[in-house]
């Protein structure tokens, strides 16, 4: 089922200062659901009421898309009413003043709903995804998240297995908690349970369910794992227990997101929730854990609590992603863990904050809400969650959410209601806090030191907010800036200590020094901003060396390796010494924990260059840049070569698989290793590797080794023929050849992948798998004959009338053209123009490109 194209283009942009409530309220909603693939009848009963917050005897507007009406009765009275192409209206005329009942019976064809938005079905499968504004596609209702009802669901169908929210009674499901309609959910089809039993810390029985197809039912001991896990965890660390009888997950094949937390029936795409040694990756366990983990502390934080409106999505998005940081923190390295997720934020939130899309972690319009959920919302507000655990403390901290529970519980929430009970726990004025929410872009903050010879250090700090689309000019924000000092020995003479920085320039004074210190600043990346503080390379390799701080421990030698990659594109400078000899010793030091020391020894991206160089007045050279990254890997290897068969000789790990911490960060090490060694011998240490390998950690990273240096055709074919019969495994497969692509070749690798049977376009598994990693083989998508650019407009427009929700979120590939030189400009505006006049453009896609061509 297409998005009505008329509809979309003529979408108008919503406002929060236009917020108003409902005009009614829904006291009771009760769904019958008749299934069939292409004539689904749901019946709806809903209880109504005008609601106080509306004065006034008004109309009521029902939202529904792509809905055929039946019938419609008002207190059992028949209605004689049209809708149109966006919902239907009851005139006030026909309402009474008190409550009522409306029942309304619609036609839709779950089996034509290739946007995968409402109900749809999947390989045979009805699946719903209606977050945000899917629920108007199933039938005529108030999609809103402030408008929240309990739910009681029928299901007809003879299909075997029949879910959906709430407890399962008498042939329904109830749902006590009232929620608003994007957390509803129904599945039905043909499935197996992998089951378990939970009891709450207050004695509740809980009945857990992973339900998947047959056949995938032994994939599925982590993820249930890692679900109680994440129970436990949230009534321990939060107070926080599970409120119903049930708790089902279900894993779907074809899914536009990773997972949603629908109540008490989570939905997740299927390569989130199936496991097994041979076919997934340590990095595939670690984000089952997380997003199993996630999406049950929404159960509070999104459901419990849920947005007054899409402008607050961050309140419930930005909290869960920082409570399921905490989580991952306890279960593997607090210290690792933050690394991880600095490295995704620089990538993917830096990058959108830097450009066209850049928008407030709480935007004030949007056109369509589907292209909120991004970086920003996510990422940049769980740091916005940390930064105000820093500034008042974990005791602070625990108050006021004990606070946020009580007082919001069974609400739909605002930021301003968020920010209040931080206020009212601890007294702290949050006032400029709050421009946090307000004011899109990252801030950059400068240091400046001096010492006056008698014991005395000031730090100088500064900040500036530059501008961004529609907000040319910030205030000051309050910035907490983690710093500690070390003594030239190494030894710490201030453990880490909060600065706040409020003004737009600070002076901070240290006294009673016995030596000029070396400072150690932002630790913990304290807060999200682009730190501009002058280091010499020798105080870079001294801070990785002694720094108690882990983050700035990893940050030295990053930066080391980048200010490196930069002379060498912009100089044509030979690798540092100083770099070369910081690795040396890191990948030799047992002491540290293996997990670190391989990001300690991945080199610094490509694309991370480009805006590196970009910031410091360069136009970047996306050949120059893979060029001299080529280089740089090859004179580490060098440097390492006499150590490395004994540091892989280390990596190995007894026993059978496990994807624990300790385990995953030696596999970790390893790869890092064996991709230098790659450089030296030609593959031969990865071709065995890959030959023994009896986990997909080593299969896969062996291959990526092999394919990252143009080697591995024969291993390449091997693994297709071992796995051609797994879609998630053959995702990778995908991947790996894209991402790994020459430069020059990379047009031809995905016009040969995407005429394949196997590449169906209406999976979005498979279409990322492809032109997610089309954007990211940096060098080749901004090939100078621009045919990267093509291709992925091309498809983009191909996909953009079946899905236009994927569509809109894979464009971001273009979002840094402004970075690049005149002609690779012009190649692009001449892809975003040719996109924006794509016949019937949706407005996700639409919204985007607009935005990006300014």
């Amino acid at each position: 089922m297409q998005d009505n194209a008329a509809q979309n283009n003529s979408a108008r942009t919503i406002h929060l200062a236009d917020y108003q409530p409902f005009t009614h309220c829904v006291d009771q909603v009760d769904l019958t659901f008749r299934l069939h693939p292409t004539a689904t009848r749901v019946l709806a009963k809903l209880a109504l009421s005008p609601n106080p917050a509306r004065p006034g005897h008004q109309d009521l507007r029902l939202n529904g898309i792509d809905l055929r009406l039946i019938s419609a009765r008002l207190n059992g009275a028949v209605l004689d009413l049209i809708a149109d192409e966006t919902g239907l209206t009851v005139p006030a005329t026909l309402l009474p003043e008190g409550p009522f009942t409306l029942e309304t019976e619609v036609e839709i064809a779950p089996a034509q709903n290739t946007a995968l938005e409402g109900l749809y079905m999947s390989n045979g499968l009805y699946c719903t995804q209606c977050e945000a504004e899917g629920f108007r596609k199933i039938t005529f209702y108030p999609d809103r998240p402030d408008v929240m009802a309990p739910f009681r669901v029928r299901i007809e169908s003879d299909l075997p297995v029949l879910l959906s929210n709430g407890n399962p009674t008498g042939g329904e499901w109830v749902d006590p908690w009232p929620k608003p309609a994007y957390l509803f959910a129904l599945v039905a089809g043909d499935l197996i349970a992998t089951s378990a039993d939970f009891t709450t810390a207050s004695g509740r029985a809980v009945k857990l369910n992973i339900w998947v197809r047959p056949g995938d039912e032994t994939r599925t001991d982590y993820a249930m794992d890692a679900l109680i896990r994440s129970m436990r965890w949230d009534e321990t660390a939060y107070g926080r227990e599970y409120d119903l009888d049930v708790f089902n997950i279900v894993a779907v094949d074809d899914f536009n997101m990773g997972a949603m937390e629908n109540k008490g029936l989570n939905i997740f795409n299927a390569k989130y929730v199936l496991a097994s040694p041979e076919t997934a990756t340590d990095d595939d366990y670690a984000r089952i854990e997380a997003i199993i983990a996630h999406e049950y502390f929404h159960n509070w934080t999104g459901n419990r609590i849920t947005c007054r409106d899409w402008f607050q999505l961050c309140l419930k998005e930005g909290l869960t992603v920082f409570r399921d940081q905490q989580f991952s923190g306890d279960m593997r390295s607090h210290a690792v863990k933050r690394i991880e997720d600095v490295l995704t934020l620089r990538a993917r939130q830096f990058r959108e904050d830097g450009g066209p899309l850049a928008h407030a972690v709480r935007p004030d319009s949007f056109v369509e809400i589907n292209n909120f959920y991004t970086a920003t919302v996510y990422e940049k507000g769980a740091e916005v969650i940390g930064m105000l655990k820093r500034l008042v403390g974990d005791d602070g901290y625990k108050q006021a959410l004990d606070l946020y529970f009580d007082r919001h519980d069974g609400q739909a929430a605002t930021i301003e209601d968020w920010l209040a009970v931080f206020a009212d726990a601890t007294g702290r004025d949050l006032a400029q806090f709050k421009r946090w929410y307000e004011q899109a872009g990252t801030p950059r903050v400068t240091v400046k030191e001096d010492w006056d010879g008698a014991g005395t250090f000031r730090l100088t700090l500064s900040q500036v907010n530059p501008p961004t689309p529609g907000q040319p000019v910030k205030d000051a924000k309050v910035i907490p800036v983690a710093v500690g000092l070390l003594n030239p020995n190494g030894g710490e003479v201030l453990e880490t200590t909060v600065l706040e920085l409020t003004n737009s320039e600070q002076v901070f004074e240290f006294n009673g020094l016995a030596a000029r210190p070396v400072p150690s600043i932002l630790r913990g990346f304290s807060a999200p901003v682009v730190l501009e503080h002058a280091v010499d390379p020798t105080t870079r390799a001294f801070l990785l060396a002694h720094d108690t701080d882990p983050f700035n421990k990893w940050e030295s030698g990053r930066a080391l390796a980048k200010e490196i990659l930069a002379r060498m594109v912009t100089e044509g400078a030979a690798p540092g010494a100083d770099w070369l000899e910081a690795m040396t010793q890191v990948a030799g030091d047992d002491s540290l924990d293996p997990a670190f020391r391989a990001l300690v020894l991945r080199l610094p991206g490509e694309d991370d260059m480009a805006q590196t160089l970009f910031a410091a007045g360069h136009v970047p050279d996306p050949a120059a840049i893979h060029a001299a990254r080529k280089r740089l890997g090859l004179a580490l290897a060098e440097r390492l070569a006499p150590a490395l068969p004994g540091l892989l000789a280390g990596t190995v790990v007894d026993g059978p698989y496990s994807p624990d911490a300790k385990a995953a960060g030696k596999r970790a090490l390893r790869l890092a290793l064996l991709s230098l060694q790659t450089r030296l011998d030609a593959g031969a240490a990865a071709s065995a590797l890959f030959a023994q390998a009896d986990n997909m950690t080593d299969e896969g990273g062996a291959l990526a080794c092999l394919l990252e240096q143009g080697i591995g055709a024969e291993e390449l074919a091997r693994f297709e023929a071992k796995w051609h019969g797994d879609r998630l495994v053959m995702d990778k497969w995908f991947s790996l050849q894209v991402l790994h692509a020459a430069p020059e070749a990379l047009a031809g690798v995905v016009n040969r992948l995407t005429a394949r049977p196997d590449f169906d376009m209406k999976n979005p598994n498979r279409f990322r798998s492809v032109m997610g990693m089309l954007a990211a083989n940096h060098a080749g998508f901004h090939h100078a004959d621009g045919a990267g650019y093509r291709l992925l407009a091309d498809w983009l427009i191909k996909l953009d009338p079946l899905n236009p929700q994927t569509a809109a979120r894979m464009s971001t590939g273009f979002e840094s053209w402004s970075r690049y030189d005149a002609d690779r400009q012009g190649m692009i505006r001449g892809e975003l123009a040719r996109m924006a006049a794509a016949p019937g453009l949706s407005r996700n896609l639409g919204e985007m490109v607009g935005r990006m061509l300014g």
